[in-house]
């Protein structure tokens, strides 16, 4: 083996797989059998975190960065003139096990450019996981990326063997896919969606009945739109990802903020990045919509198309109903407490079990940890009614932030002060 090839490879491969966000191994189980290696119970990705708050890592590579495609937005694309390598199966194989050895990595994120034809790509990935599984006993977390246009065969063989499956939807509109990317098709995205989807719940419905059924992509799949590479507004993004939930029981919905690369006419010019913050705000948004109860349609419609910058969905969106607040909590019912600006479900469903035993006050909600700087002006309790009704929208949003800013600046004195 070629030791220097083999890093420069793995250099140029690693390098151009950093764009792709949608990798997540929370919901895998995959159990270590027969002394084998690895065990993907509770793992996840690079530099992510697991439910009880570990961080782990995942070996994340593409398997090669050539393509056939010339997508406007993506560093592999055909026409750049970039450095390209191309990592053979075995390769891919012998770093995943040597470096799971070594205590560097807990699975394996594997996408690829698009080499030959979509069939070819995914029968390459495939082979590498397969590898893994039955001839290494690897039993650690597989993360596939699955390539768009890929046959129903390929992608049912894919969830044999990898943890999760995703398909990046990349642009979040038709429009500006035809525009980016003219010679790819929506529906080469979507059908192997689909057809993952619905393997999922056969799998899920022969487990009932069949103990030894095979496993199917455990984890489920995800997927990744990149904003900001045409002018998509927000609420348009998050119709497209709240379609993709209900469509295709997507476990999540990455975001990536688009990173000028190069000069095209179409793009928005080098040296104008997508802010962090609107990553921050969409994926706020995302989690509204899948665990609070809100619809696209409450935080975001024809007169307010974007997320704000300086506040949060939830507190924009109750500043914009202030007529539902405030509410009490000793009566409100877990929906309308979950939409109070500051509580989290965690206190939702603390308030709920406490005031079965007594009615609460602000000094019950200050010992059961909950921050109040924002939910006293939206609620009322037992202890003294906080004024909230003297107070208009604007006025609200401009105590709250210059108590947040009044706590940052504590904070950061009190660093200061530690460290002389």
């Amino acid at each position: 083996m070629n030791f220097d090839r083999i890093k420069e490879k793995l250099n140029i491969l690693a390098d151009a797989a950093k764009y792709d966000v949608s990798c997540s191994s929370s919901g895998s189980n995959r159990k270590n059998k027969k002394k084998g290696l690895g065990n993907s119970d509770g793992m996840g990705i690079c530099h992510s975190y697991t439910p009880d708050g570990r961080c782990v890592s995942l070996l994340k590579i593409l398997l090669t960065n050539h393509c056939i495609f010339d997508c406007a937005y993506c560093v592999t694309r055909k026409s750049n003139d970039i450095k390209r390598a191309a990592f053979k199966v075995q390769e891919v194989v012998d770093l995943t096990i040597n470096f799971y050895r070594r205590n560097y990595i807990e699975g394996l994120f594997l996408s690829s450019g698009i080499f030959k034809s979509p069939d070819y790509t995914m029968e390459r990935l495939i082979r590498v996981a397969k590898k893994l599984r039955l001839e290494e006993n690897f039993n650690g977390y597989i993360h596939l990326k699955s390539i768009p246009g890929a046959s129903d065969e390929l992608m049912h063989e894919a969830g044999l063997y990898a943890d999760r499956l995703s398909i990046n939807i990349e642009i979040p509109t038709k429009e500006g896919l035809k525009l980016l990317a003219p010679d790819k098709d929506r529906k080469d995205f979507l059908q192997p969606m689909k057809k993952v989807r619905n393997d999922i719940v056969k799998y899920q419905s022969e487990k009932k009945h069949l103990k030894n059924s095979p496993v199917f992509a455990p984890a489920g799949q995800s997927t990744q739109m990149i904003v900001g590479a045409t002018n998509e507004t927000d609420a348009e993004v998050m119709y497209t990802a709240t379609y993709l939930y209900k469509k295709y029981n997507m476990k999540r919905v990455y975001y990536s903020g688009y990173i000028p690369i190069s000069y095209d006419h179409r793009l928005p010019p080098i040296g104008t990045e997508v802010p962090m913050l609107r990553e921050n705000r969409l994926y706020q948004a995302d989690w509204l919509l899948r665990f609070y109860g809100f619809k696209v349609e409450e935080l975001l419609h024809k007169n307010h198309p974007n997320l704000d910058s300086d506040i949060d969905p939830k507190l924009s969106w109750a500043l914009r109903n202030l007529h539902v607040f405030p509410v009490d909590i000793n009566r409100a019912d877990k929906q309308l407490l979950a939409r109070v600006p500051g509580l989290g479900m965690k206190s939702v469903y603390k308030i709920l079990h406490a005031r079965k035993y007594r009615k609460l006050g602000w000094e019950h909600l200050q010992k059961m940890g909950m921050a109040l700087n924002r939910a006293k002006y939206f609620m009322t309790c037992a202890s003294r009614t906080f004024e909230s009704k003297d107070y208009t929208p604007q006025q609200i949003k401009q105590r709250i932030l210059s108590e947040s800013s009044s706590k940052y600046q504590t904070t950061l004195s009190n660093q200061l002060n530690l460290f002389g």
